[in-house]
């Protein structure tokens, strides 16, 4: 594990396993460097991969007040150690991440993510209008528990009493170390989970160089969200949102590696 330091002087913590163009994985909510399971490994015999704690979690410092556009700067400096420029490959909420730092003209070479989770129609209810407001004050009241219940409950659309039983698990306690950035992922997603269709967000001027993968055992609205943006398409065979490893390396391989056709 090793440190660079964002714009604002907050110390980001990252590792790099492997050898080649450098690729950058983004986590969404919950997740830290290590919980990529063996993807960093397997795209190591391509690339130079970087992992990294986002901005509160982990290894990595935090800075108040949050903005969305620091955690944009956070993987600037990323993509600067490694030489200006990098692929990136976003899971989820870090996949909608990647998208906002490529608009704003983050130095991101081509783009990958696996189901950004956008509600763009009715096919599962939208989160409350007072989503961000209610799920911050929770972390400042420290009820990091409810936190992490109101993420799933209303965010990910778990049912009540999966998330009661959740609560006794022994991956719990890691979700509450970490649900003081929930909000930070919330403010990532903006107005995407309104049900309403997707803002642009200039986001089309990505689809020369964008890869949108979804798993066709994941929910119909997630789906849908990200089918939602354009580029160039992919639907992984019998994968949910807990994606096998295994089967996202080889298309992420593929995407990074083919020459682009004039």
């Amino acid at each position: 594990m090793d440190r660079v330091f964002s714009h604002d002087g907050t110390a980001i913590a990252y590792e790099r396993t492997g050898r080649g163009p450098a690729l950058v994985l983004v986590g969404g909510a919950f997740q830290r460097r290590g919980d990529f399971g063996e993807l960093p490994a397997l795209l190591g015999e391509h690339f130079d991969v970087i992992t990294y704690d986002r901005r509160g979690r982990g290894d990595s410092g935090d800075t108040a007040p949050y903005d969305v556009q620091r955690e944009v700067e956070d993987l600037d400096a990323l993509i600067d150690l490694a030489g200006g420029t990098a692929f990136v490959h976003g899971m989820s909420s870090g996949a909608v991440l990647t998208l906002r730092a490529a608009v704003r003209g983050s130095s991101i070479s081509r783009l990958s993510v696996y189901e950004p989770p956008f509600v763009v129609d009715d096919s599962r209810p939208p989160i409350p209008d007072d989503y961000l407001e209610h799920l911050t004050s929770l972390v400042v009241d420290g009820a990091r528990g409810e936190a992490v219940a109101y993420f799933l409950t209303q965010a990910v659309g778990v049912p009540a009493d999966i998330v009661a039983g959740m609560r006794h698990a022994p991956f719990w306690a890691d979700m509450q170390a970490v649900a003081h950035t929930l909000p930070y992922d919330g403010a990532v997603m903006g107005d995407t989970m309104s049900g309403r269709p997707l803002p642009t967000e200039g986001w089309n001027t990505l689809a020369d160089r964008l890869l949108v993968l979804d798993g066709s055992a994941s929910e119909s609205w997630i789906r849908a969200g990200a089918h939602a943006l354009p580029g160039q398409h992919r639907t992984l065979d019998g994968q949910d949102h807990g994606v096998d490893p295994n089967v996202l390396a080889p298309a992420l391989i593929e995407f990074f590696t083919t020459e682009e056709t004039a």
